[in-house]
């Protein structure tokens, strides 16, 4: 059945479907770096560079190891959002019981290897003793934090996959107030130092997953169906969700090692040129917020459409999300173009670095327009639990860019945007051929074949 663009767009359920799981998104996006910030002013009172050094160290460390798992959130909440939308109340608690048993695992991998990649980081970054001695103390404290992080992430995909993100919400504004409330106690009040941080995290932590923890049980009611042991001990039954968390992780670890390179190359150019890339860099994060509280709602519409086996609902979320967020992408063409000096004034006050990063505003003003389509597409990929073809678009844009990049060497920072710029367009076009074969081939929405579980005995919810 064909449906016209204007009659998707005229779908108000789906817009207010869409904004209800987008703005808790994207103010749940916003909270983190405010936090982030606050917790900087606070260390700030430690009256120690040295103090704000060490946390700033191991805690870039620690957050790029939870980063690189944020699979789990996102695995999770396609075949949340399909198993919701086929009304598989069984399904739903499966799912919800392998991504938190996947999150224990993985955080118990950690701890095994947490040590060893610290050591190797620390002697990369070759701080002074007495930076490497408060900086492994604040890690090391962190690390406790860990299976709450990672359960965190299953939840929270498991939260959107039900349509929810008021709960993921709620998580994370326990989390971030509790947090600042006890970092300031434990250094103002306590004297704690920088292991009071670490440890004001770590509860922190643990108090976001037992606020998701006691949202549960309201929020199952919702599909019924039972908790069944039995299909947990099969490989098969384990084998999708793991299979799409892998290819999600190489996703994401090429597009990190592509903001590596970035970095990189511009600290090979010098001290002005990186701190420009970053101001650039900044940009692209602050569009980001908005644009991932799109992508999320896409994830969770999307895979919920394909569960009811609804190319109606299918095409009308991509319509009326995709719209939206184009539309904002577009405010931020305007914006930066028509403000992009002040922006960057307002980011830096040291005049080399200004320097610098004007001749960069062309770049910081297209990247809204190139990059909107690949948050969009990766929210329906994920929905649809397509993740190899994500993973696939992913590294062939990488492919592609990389010995782009080293040809334009010779032009040095220009040369490095250019190149950015490509691979973050290459990546849309890819996603975009991808989807369109898919369309072709009716194959978004698979064959209404239900597999059956075999029931136990078990007391529904």
């Amino acid at each position: 059945m064909q449906i016209s663009l204007l009659d998707a767009w005229r779908n108000l359920s789906i817009h207010r479907k869409v904004w209800a799981l987008t703005l808790p998104m994207i103010l749940s996006n916003i909270s983190v770096p405010l936090v982030g910030t606050v917790d900087t002013m606070i260390v700030g009172h430690l009256h120690s560079a040295n103090n704000m050094a060490s946390v700033g160290i191991g805690s870039s460390i620690y957050v790029f190891l939870v980063a690189i798992l944020n699979f789990l959130r996102m695995g999770t909440t396609g075949f949340t959002a399909q198993a919701f939308g086929n009304k598989d109340g069984n399904r739903v608690r499966q799912i919800l019981l392998q991504s938190l048993g996947l999150a224990l695992i993985l955080a118990l991998l950690l701890a095994i290897f947490a040590l060893p990649i610290s050591k190797i980081a620390f002697t990369l970054m070759q701080p002074s003793p007495a930076l490497y001695e408060g900086a492994s103390q604040f890690f090391y404290w962190r690390l406790l934090g860990m299976p709450a992080a990672l359960m965190n992430f299953a939840l929270i995909g498991w939260f959107l996959g039900m349509q929810n993100a008021r709960i993921p919400f709620y998580m994370l504004l326990a989390t971030n107030i509790l947090n600042v409330l006890l970092t300031l106690l434990f250094i103002l009040k306590l004297n704690l130092g920088i292991t009071g941080v670490a440890k004001a995290a770590v509860i922190a932590e643990w108090f976001g997953l037992l606020v998701g923890l006691l949202f549960l049980p309201k929020l199952l009611q919702k599909t019924v169906g039972q908790w069944l042991l039995k299909p947990l001990r099969s490989w098969q039954n384990w084998k999708p969700l793991i299979f799409v968390n892998r290819d999600i992780f190489i996703r994401s670890l090429t597009l990190n090692l592509v903001f590596f390179l970035v970095t990189l190359q511009g600290t090979r150019l010098g001290g002005d040129t990186v701190a420009a890339n970053m101001i650039i860099l900044n940009g692209l994060l602050i569009m980001s917020y908005l644009l991932d509280g799109f992508a999320h709602a896409i994830e969770a519409l999307t895979g919920k459409a394909i569960g009811e086996a609804s190319p109606k609902s299918l095409m009308s979320v991509m319509v009326i999300a995709g719209g939206w967020a184009l539309l904002i992408s577009v405010g931020f063409f305007i914006g930066f173009l028509s403000f992009g000096h002040y922006f960057i004034n307002l980011i830096s006050n040291i005049p080399s670095v200004r320097e610098a990063a004007y001749p960069l505003i062309p770049y910081l003003t297209l990247l809204p327009l190139i990059s909107v389509w690949s948050y969009l597409l990766d929210g329906l990929f994920i929905g649809a639990t397509k993740a190899k073809e994500m993973r696939n678009a992913m590294l062939l844009a990488f492919i592609i860019a990389l010995p782009i990049g080293f040809l334009l060497l010779p032009f040095k920072n220009n040369g490095l945007w250019l190149t950015f710029l490509l691979f973050m367009l290459l990546r849309g076009i890819i996603m975009m051929m991808m989807a369109r074969r898919i369309q072709t081939q009716e194959s978004w929405i698979p064959l209404p074949i239900k597999t059956p579980i075999k029931t136990t005995k078990a007391s529904p919810s």
